[in-house]
């Protein structure tokens, strides 16, 4: 019998490809026919070009159908995962941010309010941000409805603009579920004290300006006498990057920082870099250089005029700023976020002669 080639398709690929052309079944058989043809060592391209599914379209549906089957024997009812067998992928995906447990309630919610994948976007932070408090607010639950309805309230008391603030009132009753939750939003409707928000701390955010600001790595020998074996056996360090980044031979990497007080008392520095409209604040902005951000694992005493690095969606780092005690431990205190230095002519300082000038 004559072995296929490797990457001829197979009986199974053809049937799935040809589910997708013709979009059989309800999406989340589109979702596992997506991912199992990833898993064959089929590129986003190559569905696309085989489905009309475009690779965004791919994405989308794959997270939906995870985040679809970790509500299976959660506290969804029937009603609700029927509703979401047939469609709402889009809303399911926007759960992704949200943990297994967290995610049934929310879908329970969006379920009971109708919802729009728009309205679930807002929702799904608002709920991942209350998740990460030790406790409710004194009246609130800690359900996913009193959740968004403390979110409203907490608007609603900085308003001033009383049409505006009866509107954060009215969806704050709407989505209030304990009764002490609608008679923290209730007490608003007699209460016009305008309380201030806490502002949001300005993050460590700084620029490299001058030379002397960008230090040279150098590897170290040892002390003399220094013998030709031990000279010739210092790797070369290639410094690479806008900040200067060294990788060793090993697993470790240096970068060099300037000596800043506030690098030089840190008990445990650690950085790394990271776009810098992934930060907050900074969301949605149309900036795209990398930052460096750098944290001391050792300051993990919340505060809150300082951001902090926590483990956020799929166990990756995250950068966050808590108005509150948070639930979810503090892997480090954000020190510093440095930017590169700017250079309009990278060219310009390789040139002695305009160096001497």
């Amino acid at each position: 019998m004559t072995t296929p080639a490797h990457n001829s398709p197979s009986a199974d690929t053809d049937a799935l490809l040809l589910q997708l052309r013709r979009k059989e079944g309800h999406w989340v058989d589109w979702a596992s026919a997506c991912q199992t043809l990833k898993e064959s060592g089929m590129s986003p391209q190559a569905i696309f070009e085989g489905t009309g599914f475009e690779p965004i379209q791919q994405n989308q549906i794959i997270v939906a159908g995870q985040v679809y089957q970790s509500l299976t024997g959660g506290a969804v009812s029937d009603a609700a995962l029927q509703h979401f067998t047939a469609r709402g992928s889009d809303s399911l995906y926007e759960l992704r941010i949200l943990s297994k447990d967290d995610r049934a309630k929310a879908v329970q919610l969006i379920y009971d309010q109708g919802l729009d994948s728009e309205q679930v976007r807002d929702i799904a932070k608002t709920l991942k941000e209350y998740s990460y408090r030790s406790e409710p607010p004194t009246g609130f639950s800690m359900h996913p409805g009193d959740g968004v309805a403390f979110s409203y309230w907490n608007l609603a008391r900085q308003t001033s603009e009383l049409q505006a603030r009866s509107r954060l009132i009215a969806q704050g009753l709407r989505f209030a579920h304990s009764a002490g939750a609608r008679e923290a939003i209730e007490k608003l409707l007699t209460d016009f004290t305008v309380v201030k928000s806490k502002p949001t701390p300005r993050l460590p955010l700084y620029r490299l300006e001058t030379d002397t600001d960008v230090p040279c790595v150098v590897p170290m020998v040892g002390e003399w006498p220094i013998s030709v074996e031990r000279l010739q056996a210092v790797p070369q360090m290639n410094p690479d990057g806008a900040f200067g980044v060294v990788q060793s031979v090993g697993e470790q990497a240096w970068v060099p920082l300037p000596g800043w007080q506030v690098v030089l008392t840190a008990k445990d520095a650690i950085a790394f870099l990271a776009p810098v409209n992934a930060l907050p604040t900074q969301a949605g902005s149309t900036l795209t250089e990398t930052v460096l951000v750098v944290l001391d694992r050792q300051q993990q005493t919340w505060d809150d005029n300082s951001y902090f690095v926590v483990v956020g969606d799929d166990d990756q780092l995250s950068v966050q700023w808590f108005d509150t005690q948070p639930s979810v431990p503090l892997l480090g205190r954000v020190i510093v976020i440095v930017r590169p230095k700017k250079v309009l002519d990278e060219s310009y300082t390789q040139e002695l002669w305009q160096i001497d000038e």
